[in-house]
């Protein structure tokens, strides 16, 4: 009764801000009711100026952490949202009043079981940052680590020689920073997503024009998402993973994860500083050279989609800057993409057709990836492709957006009832933050014509005649290797429907055999279904 009570209220709550902020009028188009939303706005609205997405994001910023973060995964969905409404929310700021130290060094203390004094040679007091999920202080550790020292000596006994091993420790103080969960934020989170999923299903439901967002799938989505960045260790390894991938990259630092340090709520890495990466003032003071860093950004960027399909999700000015060496420093790993080899293969064939006008070509790369539902038409699909494309040829350089033109196609297959492709929306989005910091540096260039030689040569030994008959002597090696173990499948199912008809055969009573035509039929086509996946699989 009572949680039922604070949840009323809550909801109460959420809906008087939204009203107030006259954020409704986001759903304009949707609302059936026009007149209720008018008196709505005439009684309740206070802060009208801007646009409605501006609106909005000004209400989920009042609404607290939660709404913050969902507004900010909706600017990543501007094929559900539109691309006006999308950049309104990625406006949407992830900072928060810092909550107490005590509390802080409490949670740090609970996570690695030990007094701070004792963890830490230093732990600074005041957070240097925070945000809707945690916040960030600033300590130093002593980090140890074991030097072997190693001296030959010569042996009277034996005409050898003997190694003497010496073992030693060895310390040294490292600043570090570490990411502390705010206490208490996995209740409060989900109790709001618990809020906002009621809240979407009323809304598909007494609005049926609002089903176009797919509100529903959009919070269940979300719920996923948080529930990975609210446990610290997953983070972590994702940046681990992320240095990995760049450990012989000199133009890229990821700061090194602390493990020792490091649990469920609390995340401790190397201490990094630079130049905001969109600060041009800042960086041509420094004496670097701007050209040579967009360069630098979109090779990274390339290696991450393409060579290896993981990628920072959220790469945005705040959290990449510039050092004194040059390189591009990132941090904050808590939301990464992931493209397996056949949606790498789909982006760098859609990027061909693209780019050579092929439309039909085009539409034929999302028929065998198997996106374009069948009865769908192919031909009409490419025309509406053609639609979206053409309009960018001609233009210069500096004014094309291939963000933009991705996002399109996006929308366009929305239109042609496909499937969506988060990881796609999420590159689309890290895509129009490099575009937006590219043109802030220098607008004369386009970032990805700088990476053109490189996606060149990764479409040569990845998608031409060779590489395509090297992919298919792969997948025939594939299924020749799993073709013992189908067969053997295939085998057992057949014991199975023998042993079954034995049984039938055997029931004297009969009872049995009422059934025997259909079960036959049905075992039978079980074994043709299975011996049809040995031959394809």
């Amino acid at each position: 009764m009572i949680k039922a009570a604070i949840l009323s209220f809550r909801v109460l709550g959420i809906l008087w801000t939204l009203a107030r902020c006259d954020a409704f009028a986001v759903f304009e188009d949707t609302l059936v009711n026009q007149r209720l939303l008018r008196l709505v706005r005439r009684l309740a609205a206070r802060d009208c100026s801007g646009r409605p997405g501006e609106r909005l994001a000004r209400a989920l910023s009042l609404l607290g952490p939660a709404f913050v973060k969902f507004g900010q995964f909706l600017a990543t969905r501007a094929d559900l949202i539109g691309n006006t409404l999308s950049e309104d929310l990625s406006s949407l700021q992830d900072r928060l009043p810092p909550f107490a130290s005590e509390e802080a060094q409490r949670v740090v203390e609970r996570s690695l079981g030990q007094p701070i004094s004792e963890l830490f040679v230093s732990f600074e007091a005041q957070p240097v940052s925070a945000a809707s999920l945690a916040q960030v202080h600033f300590a130093t550790i002593e980090r140890r680590r074991a030097m072997v020292a190693v001296r030959e000596r010569d042996s009277a006994d034996e005409d050898v020689e003997l190694i003497e091993v010496e073992e030693a420790d060895e310390s040294e103080v490292v600043k570090v920073a570490v990411k502390i969960l705010r206490p208490g934020i996995e209740r409060e989170f989900l109790m709001d997503i618990d809020l906002m999923a009621w809240g979407a299903a009323v809304l598909e439901r007494l609005v049926p024009l609002s089903r176009r967002f797919r509100p529903v799938e959009s919070v269940a989505l979300f719920r996923r998402l948080s529930e990975v960045e609210m446990d610290l260790r997953l983070e972590a390894a994702a940046a681990s993973e992320l240095a990995d991938n760049f450990a012989d990259d000199p133009g890229y630092r990821i700061p090194r994860i602390e493990w020792d340090y490091t649990a469920q709520r609390v995340l401790t890495m190397e201490r990094v500083s630079g130049i905001r990466l969109d600060d041009r003032a800042a960086l041509l003071e420094a004496g670097h050279d701007l050209r040579m860093i967009l360069e630098n950004a979109a090779e990274i960027f390339f290696k991450q989609v393409f060579r290896d399909g993981f990628f920072h999700g959220d790469q945005h000015p705040g959290n990449m800057w510039v050092d004194e060496e040059g390189r591009i420093v990132v941090v904050d790993f808590g939301i990464m993409g992931r493209l397996d080899r056949k949606m790498r293969y789909f982006l760098a064939d859609m990027l061909l057709a693209t780019l050579a006008r092929d439309y039909r070509r085009l539409a034929r790369v999302h028929v065998e990836a198997g996106f374009l539902p069948a009865g769908q038409p192919e031909e009409l699909f490419a025309q509406a492709l053609r639609a979206v494309c053409e309009p960018i040829f001609g233009r210069p350089l500096g004014e094309i957006s291939f963000a933009r033109l991705l996002g399109q196609i996006l929308q366009i297959t929305a239109s042609f009832q496909m499937p969506v492709q988060p990881q796609l929306l999420l590159m689309q989005k890290n895509m129009l933050m490099a575009e937006g910091v590219s043109r802030k540096l220098d607008d004369s260039l386009n970032i990805w014509m700088l990476a053109e030689p490189l996606i060149v040569e990764w479409v040569a030994q990845h998608r031409g005649p060779q590489a395509r008959l090297r992919e298919a002597s792969h997948d025939l090696g594939e299924i020749l290797e799993r073709m013992p173990y189908n067969l053997r499948r295939l085998e057992r199912l057949g014991e199975m429907a023998e042993e079954e008809l034995a049984r039938t055969l055997a029931d004297p009573s009969g009872r049995r055999r009422g059934g025997l035509a259909w079960g036959q039929g049905l075992m039978w086509l079980a074994i043709a279904l299975l011996a049809l996946m040995v031959i394809v699989d």
